[in-house]
């Protein structure tokens, strides 16, 4: 396909430049979204056994629901029973509502013991996995912009920047897409290797960044939105609302929870009900929330769907679960969500969205290498942005990197030392990443690079030695995994663990053969003389 020069060169400037001013904050956002796909394994592994009670059967719980209301009366504001048997099978908030990423959330957990006597325990909220959410949906920017977080609107920029890249990039590869698309070349310049990859990737999963970069931007930005439509709709709701009851509640009219799930279940055919979320069960505003689940369908929320139905009348208030009465806009609404959270397929699309997820930080990585090698000037003498750039690069890349290793490493280490862990979670983190950061721009991101991906694995190994060190000296009070699913978090870190510890010899490899001037290059040092001693033996 023939396009002419200068069109190619204006949508190549306008790929360059959305994608370097984006690439970073991106890279944070693909690398905790990936790990968010499986933030509830992420939640178990990172709490002890012991803050888990034990399973009930499935007609205890509305004997185990009517013990809590009686002897926690403040449960009826919000309680929730969980039908998912990792999970305790009663739970309420003694302080916070597990919205958003709070520090300081403690929650009640409950289950019937074999005599059918109400046990309970008072456990503070992890909050590992809503700190990586935090990090993908804000790229670890602090802040806030009424009542929002700050970085839900500068990553809601980067996407619309993002999707400007992803358009202009294919119009500009047009040209050579299928000659080039399947070739990695390796002879000849080292930036052609980098510009295959980075087509090979982009291309690849086209309609995936699509689709993020568009559910990004309009989950930042939602709310404008909406106050643009409000002037269409005048004193119009955008939304039906009913009335609300005038009819006063008493606990003991609420019917069993059994019944509650046959109707939902009948509302919903072919979905499971994962929990039940009552509130205000003693006003007349009682509601439940019902979280629904059908692997087989596009979910609304990243696990589950919802059916929002009054606990006493079992009317349905609203439902995104899909269902015959269910119109055109709720499902494009499902599918639209659906698409972004990777709530359907299963194990199977959360593994899925999980590779595309790191696919794209790569992608967001070896878009910058590409600039950074194109850009390099022969000779030692760089200019000011190359060398900033190159610095940026390793440092933000390496540094977020860093901290989430550094926080999974030392999870389970800091339930011995502090109650605050949350608050310990955010200082590792950033105390991490800012040290990469300054790091780079002192020490140049070759030695940054060498031995940060170094640390960077040995901290991944530290996850299953944890566990080792808990299964061979039980004193201490750690805790070796208990499931399949936390077994798998730490084989995944063990392999992110070799794959650092490869890089840092490839780059080591690349700093002794590279060119002075590359960020890659390190001049003359003792650094440099013990690698070469290294290789010559």
């Amino acid at each position: 396909m023939k396009v002419r020069a200068d069109i190619l060169r204006t949508y190549q400037t306008l790929h360059t430049w959305t994608g370097i001013t984006t690439s970073l904050l991106l890279f944070i956002g693909f690398f905790a979204g990936a790990l968010v796909m499986f933030a509830p394994e992420i939640d178990r592994w990172a709490t002890s056994p012991e803050k888990h009670m034990p399973a009930i059967e499935a007609g205890q719980y509305d004997e185990l629901l009517q013990k809590v209301l009686q002897a926690y009366p403040k449960a009826a504001d919000n309680v929730t029973l969980h039908f998912d048997k990792s999970l305790s099978p009663v739970s309420w908030y003694e302080h916070g509502n597990g919205r958003g990423l709070a520090l300081d959330e403690v929650k009640w957990h409950g289950t019937l013991n074999s005599d059918g006597e109400l046990v309970t325990q008072l456990v503070p909220v992890n909050t590992l996995s809503a700190m990586l959410d935090m990090l993908h949906r804000t790229a670890g920017i602090i802040g806030e912009i009424d009542h929002h977080q700050a970085g839900i609107f500068v990553l809601g920029i980067a996407a619309f920047a993002y999707f400007i890249a992803l358009v202009s990039g294919v119009i500009f590869l047009l040209p050579t897409l299928v000659k080039r698309f399947q070739s990695l070349r390796r002879d000849g310049e080292r930036k052609r290797f980098w510009l295959d990859g980075h087509n090979l990737l982009g291309i690849a999963s086209l309609p995936f960044h699509i689709v993020i970069a568009i559910t990004v931007t309009v989950f930042a930005y939602h709310d404008l939105f909406y106050g643009g439509l409000s002037q269409l709709y005048g004193d119009k709701p955008l939304f039906p609302r009913n009335e609300p009851s005038k009819i006063e509640r008493n606990l003991a009219d609420l019917p069993k929870v059994s019944e509650l799930v046959a109707k939902v279940e009948a509302h919903a055919p072919g979905y499971a009900v994962s929990y039940i979320r009552y509130g205000n069960l003693t006003k007349p505003i009682a509601s439940a929330s019902v979280g629904v689940v059908n692997e087989q369908q596009l979910m609304r929320g990243a696990l589950n769907d919802y059916v929002f139905i009054n606990p006493y009348t079992f009317e349905i208030a609203s439902s995104s679960a899909a269902h015959p009465d269910q119109n055109i806009w709720a499902k494009l609404v499902s599918t639209f969500f659906s698409l972004h959270f990777g709530s359907y397929g299963g194990d199977l699309g959360r593994w899925a969205y999980f590779l595309m997820g790191l696919a794209g930080a790569g992608l967001f990585y070896s878009g910058n290498i590409l600039w950074l090698e194109k850009r390099r000037n022969k000779g030692v003498k760089q200019t000011r942005s190359y060398k900033v750039m190159g610095a940026l690069t390793v440092g933000v890349s390496l540094g977020a990197l860093m901290g989430i290793a550094t926080v999974f490493a030392s999870n389970k280490w800091l339930t011995l030392m502090t109650e605050s862990i949350n608050q310990a979670y955010l200082f590792l983190y950033y105390m991490s990443f800012f040290s990469v950061v300054v790091s780079a721009f002192v020490y140049g991101p070759a030695r940054t690079a060498i031995y940060g991906l170094k640390l960077l694995a040995l901290l991944c190994v530290m996850v299953p030695v944890t566990s080792f060190i808990a299964a061979v000296i039980p004193g201490t009070d750690l805790w070796t995994p208990n499931s399949l699913e936390a077994v798998l978090v730490e084989v995944v870190s063990s392999l992110f663990g070799l794959f650092f510890w490869l890089l840092s010899k490839h780059i080591v490899n690349r700093a002794l053969q590279n060119e002075p001037g590359s960020i890659w290059y390190l001049k003359e040092s003792t650094m440099t003389s013990e690698i070469s001693a290294r290789h010559s033996v």
